[in-house]
């Protein structure tokens, strides 16, 4: 049988009652993860632009866009919440294929559930059919089609939010499959695009192909059957090496769920491993950053594929600049939203630390690792080997940290109020017998605003 009916086959048969409660629980995590995210990125320059832009387009406005008052067709809903929730560079990350899963499906979800009614259960289900038919795809291909330039999360999320929204609508196998072949044929993102708006635009797009592919593929519009295996399918035609088996290994018993990462800093996860160790050689030796004559680091060789960006004009680049990840850790001893601003990109001390920072790669060390040094004028070295890093998989973020998280980033949109009532129904999301609340709770009002103003000063 081949890969895409298997997987098409899993998605719509899949019982609820047969996902671990682990894997119950951690989707849970993701979907409070990712709220927090789309909350905290709602106010920002790219999704202000998409929505004045997009705004003439959108059909009748029944979905809510998260964070926001505005409302659009779901369609454009689904879009602008991957926008919103990825422009910070704070959503999850699967180490293994650095796929952001949870944006293109939960983007489209929250704008489905927004519109229509969807049992809290139902959505949690979508949900986790979703990031595994996301995550199982990007395995497949990955490193080849990652190495190619290709931004995984969207090339391979598209399939997931057809899978989530497709099961949701009650699809056939038969339209499954050719709800894969619609997503498959709009997969599209790009590497160059990192450090833009458009690096966030991918995933929005994904969230909004994937609904549509359901969609269509629901009317019986039909598509290609072989989209993943075929001889000039999404396999073959992006990735040089891939490995189908991937797909359908242990596919209802594995989760890959269970191996999602949530990042304690609002940037690429290569360079948290030197945030990480950056704040704790200030923590422990407390360095005077005037007194630092340089900084050297080892990295893997990923590292500076992905963040080596050393001549900084936008704020936006500072979350893919190993130089800044170090002048952060060093002088900051954190890496929130407030140190990817451009504030921080113009702080002279921020500044000069970056000048005096090297980067080298060493296949020795792992993507989870960095090997620093920081060289003072009085001729001290202070050294440190980051083994695991905070937030990856061996030293996960607690679920207290990852309310925490929420709290800092939806406390600039909403009252504390409003906050906490939405943690609250995040943890039983699945409980709940409409989860479109979720979304429609998100949207600020006059009030909010103010209340959520309050709070950070």
């Amino acid at each position: 049988m081949s890969a895409t009916r298997s997987l098409a086959e899993y998605v719509v048969e899949s019982d609820y009652a047969a996902i671990p409660e682990d894997v119950r629980v951690e989707a849970k995590r993701a979907l409070l993860n990712y709220l927090g995210c789309a909350i905290g990125g709602s106010p920002e320059p790219a999704l202000d632009t998409a929505i004045r832009v997009l705004a003439p387009y959108s059909g009748r406005p029944t979905a809510t866009v998260i964070g926001r008052r505005e409302r659009f067709d779901p369609l454009h809903a689904a879009l602008l919440n991957g926008i919103g929730s990825h422009v910070h560079e704070y959503d999850d990350t699967t180490p293994k294929n650095y796929i952001h899963p949870s944006v293109p499906v939960a983007s489209a979800l929250f704008a489905y559930a927004s519109a229509e009614p969807v049992r809290g259960e139902d959505f949690v289900h979508a949900f986790v059919l979703g990031f595994e038919a996301e995550s199982r795809i990007g395995n497949a291909v990955y490193p080849a089609h990652y190495d190619a330039g290709w931004h995984i999360t969207s090339t391979a999320g598209v399939f997931g939010a057809a899978a989530a929204i497709g099961r949701l609508r009650g699809l056939t196998v038969r339209q499954m499959i050719w709800a894969f072949g619609l997503a498959a044929t709009q997969a599209a993102g790009i590497r160059e695009m990192f450090g833009s708006m458009s690096k966030s635009f991918q995933p929005g797009r994904a969230a909004q192909n994937g609904y549509t592919a359901a969609l269509l593929a629901e009317a019986d519009f039909t598509a290609g059957e072989r989209a993943l295996e075929g001889p000039r399918g999404f396999a073959a035609v992006t990735a040089a090496r891939y490995d189908l088996d991937k797909v359908t290994a242990g596919l209802g018993v594995d989760f890959d769920l269970r191996e999602n990462a949530y990042k304690p800093y609002a940037c690429g996860l290569v360079v948290h491993p030197t945030i990480d160790g950056c704040s704790r050689i200030r923590e422990r030796d407390a360095p005077d950053p005037a007194a630092i004559k340089a900084v050297r680091l080892r990295v893997a060789p990923l590292v500076l594929d992905l963040c080596n960006q050393k001549d900084l004009t936008r704020a936006l680049q500072t979350k893919y600049s190993i130089y800044h990840a170090a002048a952060i850790g060093l002088a900051r001893g954190k890496g929130g939203l407030a140190e990817f601003t451009d504030d921080a990109l113009h702080d002279p001390v921020l500044a000069r630390l970056r000048s005096i920072t090297t980067a080298a790669g060493d296949a020795s060390v792992g993507e989870d690792q960095v090997d620093i040094e920081v060289e003072l004028d009085d001729g001290r070295v202070l050294k440190l080997f980051v083994e695991e890093s905070l937030g990856n998989l061996k030293r996960p973020l607690s679920d207290a940290e990852l309310e925490e998280k929420f709290r800092d980033q939806a406390v600039r949109v909403l009252s504390p109020a409003r906050v906490d009532g939405l943690i609250e129904q995040c943890r039983r999301i699945d409980e709940l017998a409409d989860a479109g609340e979720l979304a429609r709770a998100s949207a600020h009002g006059d009030g909010d605003a103010a209340a959520a103003r309050a709070a950070v000063r």
